[in-house]
């Protein structure tokens, strides 16, 4: 496996990435919050100029590849003492493969290479990763509900994985 980091100014490699997360992300959330609410808010984080904004803001966001391939992709920013996990997501042929735990690990790597205390992340309370999220170390640490605007909400559990 490995890790091709999006650079800030390759718009080439920022177009694939959002044609992969809409991709991905329609797959996978439509049927949890609805298309109507997905595509709003994949227009919000996964378009090109969502991404661009977040690269400048200091998000970092990679492909994950294995032979060449690209198999998901994630995207995180370094906060204060924790790695705040914004996007871990494999193509739904992937998953169930082991390429979950070498992700985490690379996100473990960084953090501890930053001496940061946790990983942290948002998660629909009805996506079935957040089993996903305990199985890999991760606890509940609180809910949250944010408007993102037209109305709607995102309903989310906070998640954190201890590194220290």
């Amino acid at each position: 496996m490995e890790f091709q980091e999006i650079a800030q100014n390759d718009s080439g490699a920022i177009a694939r990435l959002s044609a992969v997360a809409i991709e991905i992300i329609k797959e996978h959330y439509d049927p949890i919050i609805g298309s109507a609410m997905n595509d709003y808010m994949i227009g919000m984080f996964q378009s090109v100029p969502a991404i661009t904004h977040q690269l400048e803001e200091g998000y970092r966001y990679w492909f994950v590849k294995a032979d060449g391939a690209i198999l998901g992709f994630l995207a995180y920013q370094l906060r204060d003492d924790t790695l705040y996990l914004s996007k871990f997501y494999l193509y739904k042929h992937r998953r169930g493969k082991g390429y979950v735990h070498q992700m985490l690990d690379f996100l473990i790597q960084i953090a501890k290479e930053n001496r940061l205390k946790a990983i942290e992340l948002n998660v629909n309370r009805n996506n079935p990763s957040v089993q996903t999220y305990k199985k890999l170390g991760f606890s509940i640490i609180r809910g949250e509900k944010n408007p993102i605007g037209k109305g709607y909400v995102m309903d989310d559990y906070v998640l954190a994985l201890d590194l220290v």
